[in-house]
């Protein structure tokens, strides 16, 4: 039926905070699980190492962002810097023999604790204030990998990751890649619709609409605010971590620099802030769509015969997908993620919308 809430009935709240109240929800999201795991047989090797686990791991770390800066709301301009401490910190701890999976752990503690550092100047300062205090400890993050040859071999060193190992055996494959980085993606997203059901997560929300209200309701907004800095730079460090174990195979400083907290920054406020389906999209506009664009432009180019140089070649896809970015901003700004929540309520009451008229 095209009525997808007829027969819904919520009679406790048990069955009000279902994970998906929606029976089509849930078989969405089943579906594309499924596709999901079939993904290997069905996608060839070079795009799904190229495009689908790259995608998987920064939407999970897309979503570590967000529940800082969605849910806490809390700026967050340092967010490389915790994903370079988990990646080093796994890297180090699996030089020294430590199994993987206690290595992606060691990776997640060890970003914790440096998160924890921004939430204490949340503590003192907020908005453009906290934003730049992030700013600087990405800051610091950087001069101290390009100035520690112990951590990261030097300024244009990089640092070989070992090979991945999990449940003691070596992942060698494009597809054992793959589903290393679906299965952590998939678990943070369970983590994160969970989180909207508890009290952690109203707990959040309260802290960002206004602290000062929150805490007259007894909510400790500096406890939040350390918990959700510290669950936030975990997630980051086993993302970055899995990325350099999945997809680059080595670290080096300008994959964790300024450049790329801005763009986490942006796949999470393209997608939606507090979105978890927004972080999806978001992550596919920022990170998938250039290169698309780029292949569409050269192949319009050669379709009508036009020669275009390099250079020219080179600016016009960042101009395009800039220019996109503005006008879904221009159309929703609140993101991807609204603009398909939008859609799906219209279609909840599709066709007998049309009653009214």
């Amino acid at each position: 039926m095209f009525y997808r809430l007829s027969g819904v009935h919520h009679a406790d709240y048990i069955s009000d905070s279902r994970m998906f109240k929606v029976p089509a929800d849930r078989n969405l999201a089943v579906f594309f699980l499924i596709i999901g795991v079939a993904a290997p047989f069905i996608i060839p090797s070079l795009y799904l190492n190229s495009y689908m686990l790259p995608w998987l791991i920064w939407t999970a770390a897309a979503l570590g962002l967000n529940l800082v800066t969605g849910w806490a709301g809390q700026l967050h301009l340092g967010y490389a810097a915790v994903m370079a401490v988990g990646a080093y910190s796994a890297i180090h701890a699996a030089k020294f023999g430590v199994p993987w999976e206690f290595a992606l752990i060691i990776g997640g503690l060890a970003s914790s604790v440096i998160g924890s550092l921004f939430a204490f100047a949340a503590l003192r300062v907020k908005g453009l204030y906290l934003a730049l205090t992030t700013l600087a400890m990405q800051f610091v993050m950087d001069w101290v990998l390009t100035h520690s040859p112990a951590i990261s071999g030097g300024s244009h060193a990089s640092l070989q990751s070992p090979t991945l190992a999990l449940l003691g055996q070596d992942i060698t494959s494009d597809a054992g890649y793959y589903y290393v980085a679906f299965g952590w993606c998939v678990l943070v997203t369970i983590f994160m619709l969970n989180l909207k059901r508890t009290g952690l997560g109203r707990a959040l929300v309260a802290v960002r609409e206004k602290d000062f209200a929150a805490a007259i309701l007894g909510v400790n907004s500096f406890y939040y605010k350390i918990l959700a800095f510290a669950t936030s730079s975990f997630i980051a460090g086993v993302s970055g971590a899995l990325l350099v174990a999945t997809f680059f195979f080595l670290a080096a400083p300008e994959q964790f620099s300024v450049n790329v907290s801005i763009q986490v920054l942006a796949m999470v406020i393209v997608g939606g802030l507090g979105s978890i389906i927004g972080s999806y999209f978001g992550v596919a506009l920022i990170l998938l769509v250039p290169g698309l664009v780029n292949g569409l432009v050269a192949a319009g180019s050669e379709a009508i015969g036009m020669q275009i140089n390099v250079e020219t070649l080179a600016h016009i896809p960042n101009a395009v997908y800039g220019a996109l970015i503005v006008v879904i901003l221009l159309i929703e700004p609140l993101g991807l993620g609204k603009l398909y929540g939008n859609i799906r309520e219209y279609l909840m009451v599709w066709p007998f919308d049309q009653l009214r008229k």
